[in-house]
């Protein structure tokens, strides 16, 4: 069995097995964490850093979690929701005015933490995407494919920097560094929405799925170049089929220029440890190790379902919350490569996974088996 170092509740214990097993079946690295009641139960780690296998996972090494991010960027407009600066039902444009162009001035703060703006399409180049100026401007230009509010479309890198503009023009922050003062730091969090040069050595780079080379991408874009000539049709102010999606490479997510970029939807970089510290604040009420970052009803906020239907991206069916996916009594979201995050607030536990190995995302039940061991810890603990 592999070599799981940290430590654990022994009633959790069926959670760094789950681990030990990803790795006996051939993941390279990663790291687990369960918080109850805003305290680590399980916090351990295993594998290595590299695809080599040369560098052991130590306890701070720090891994793209993709998606993942997306729910740190939504507590940030939380946050601000929360202290009265951020009003959830006015338009976008209220706070950011260029983007009322092209038939935008209906676009709602809602619709864009739960993906119903209709603008979930990247179309121009991955290096854009480093240039938070670019990539603003790109969107406050564009067209919505649908009526905002009337259908959902995961915005699978577009979210970050809807809501992440949206937060900068309040604040006068870039969200990375309002993340990392108001949320990361006063929790002690080892999470980074752009990583800073000092902290390389601790990343450990993607590993595409057995198989696959560096050009492997997102099968979200892959999908989404499907949907686009159907849903050209449903969009406001134009005709004829939109360009195709961007592909987003594992090559481009392991560059040095991605890592120091903003990209609030997709380049946030942490541990199992740190994710599930930060998501246990809405898992207990906003209140972690006596710091109030929302309130009750700031929590719940979060939760209310915003869209209930067939996702046009992701081609199934969704329920969106303000920046969360619903799933019955348990919240959260997921990563392109299998890092995820999941929040229990009746039972107040979050556990998050973090990984470098990628697997193809049809075949990857990775995350669900650590929920579901940890749940048969937390029955055991509340016994």
């Amino acid at each position: 069995m592999a070599d799981i170092q940290g430590s654990y509740d022994d009633l959790f214990a069926a959670v760094p097995a789950a681990l030990a097993a990803a790795l006996d079946e051939g993941d390279v690295g990663g790291s687990v964490a369960v918080f109850v009641d805003g305290e680590p139960v399980v916090d351990v780690w295993g594998g290595f850093a590299d695809a080599g296998r040369t560098v052991p996972w130590q306890r701070d090494t720090l891994v793209n979690v993709w998606s993942v991010t997306k729910t740190m960027t939504a507590l940030c407009a939380l946050v601000l929701a929360d202290r009265g600066e951020l009003d959830m039902d006015a338009p976008v444009a209220r706070y950011w005015p260029e983007f009322a162009a092209a038939g935008k001035e209906g676009v709602l703060v809602r619709h864009v933490l739960s993906h119903t703006a209709g603008l979930p399409d990247w179309v121009w180049p991955v290096a854009e995407l480093h240039d938070w100026p670019t990539a603003t401007g790109r969107l406050a230009a564009q067209a919505p494919r649908w009526e905002p509010g009337s259908a959902a479309g995961y915005h699978s890198l577009t979210q970050g920097f809807l809501v992440g503009e949206v937060v900068r023009r309040i604040t006068g922050r870039m969200p990375g560094a309002f993340f990392a003062e108001e949320i990361a730091g006063p929790l002690g969090a080892d999470f980074h929405i752009g990583l800073s040069a000092r902290d390389d050595h601790r990343v450990a780079p993607a590993v595409p799925p057995p198989s696959r080379g560096e050009d492997y991408a997102a099968s979200a874009a892959a999908s989404d170049a499907t949907t686009a000539s159907e849903d050209s049709a449903d969009r406001p102010g134009e005709a004829g089929a939109s360009p195709a999606p961007t592909a987003l490479r594992v090559r481009d997510g392991n560059s040095v220029a991605w890592r120091r970029a903003q990209i609030p939807a997709a380049s946030g970089f942490g541990n199992a440890r740190s994710v599930a510290l930060v998501q246990s604040v809405p898992a207990c009420g906003g209140t972690v190790g006596g710091v109030r970052l929302l309130s009750g009803a700031g929590c719940e906020r979060a939760w209310e379902e915003q869209f209930a239907g067939q996702d046009r991206r992701l081609g199934m069916p969704v329920s969106w919350g303000l920046g969360y996916g619903r799933f019955g009594g348990t919240y959260g979201w997921g990563g392109w490569g299998g890092s995820t995050v999941m929040i229990e607030p009746e039972s107040r536990m979050t556990v998050a996974y973090v990984t470098n190995q990628m697997r193809e995302p049809a075949t990857d039940t990775r995350g669900l088996g650590m929920l579901m061991a940890a749940s048969d810890g937390l029955r055991g603990l509340r016994a």
